[in-house]
């Protein structure tokens, strides 16, 4: 097994680029209303909710488990992308490096597609790879394009 990596997908998306990515971007605050049967909160330690380079903490459950995963936030607003690097909080136990990477790609006048990808770098040979952490992301991204299009009908 490698010792680092890089995961990619694609997650084709039904609302509008420019909408998932001001959510992803600068209303991380409204997330756990939106997908709160994944993320039950977020906690705002520095910066502002719409600042590059803010400190979040994310309260999640994943394999039955309640986590925390502290980032550090960059957002580029040409290229519409996020970037959330792990800083704190389980992930961090088994690995490295964390970033997990969303860019949101206008593919028609609604919809759009997510290029998700996680890069990363474990603690020891025997860590295992973020597999589920990308799993869940996929899932984040996916289940927030519903909470978008509901709010443009």
């Amino acid at each position: 097994m490698a010792m680092s990596g890089t995961f990619m997908t694609d997650v084709p998306l039904k609302g509008s680029a420019e909408k998932h990515y001001k959510r992803w971007s600068s209303e991380n605050h409204l997330v756990p209303d939106a997908i709160g049967h994944l993320i039950h909160g977020i906690t705002l330690h520095d910066g502002d909710w719409d600042s590059h380079g803010a400190i979040k903490s994310w309260k999640y459950t994943l394999d039955g488990k309640e986590q925390v995963f502290k980032e550090r936030i960059e957002m580029d607003d040409e290229k519409m992308t996020v970037a959330f690097n792990a800083i704190d909080g389980q992930v961090m136990e088994e690995l490295k490096v964390y970033i997990a990477n969303l860019q949101f790609i206008p593919e028609s006048q609604n919809g759009c597609v997510c290029k998700v990808s996680v890069t990363w770098e474990k603690r020891t040979q025997d860590s295992p790879e973020p597999t589920m952490f990308m799993k869940f992301l996929e899932k984040m991204v996916a289940d927030m394009d519903d909470h978008i299009l509901q709010n443009e009908e």
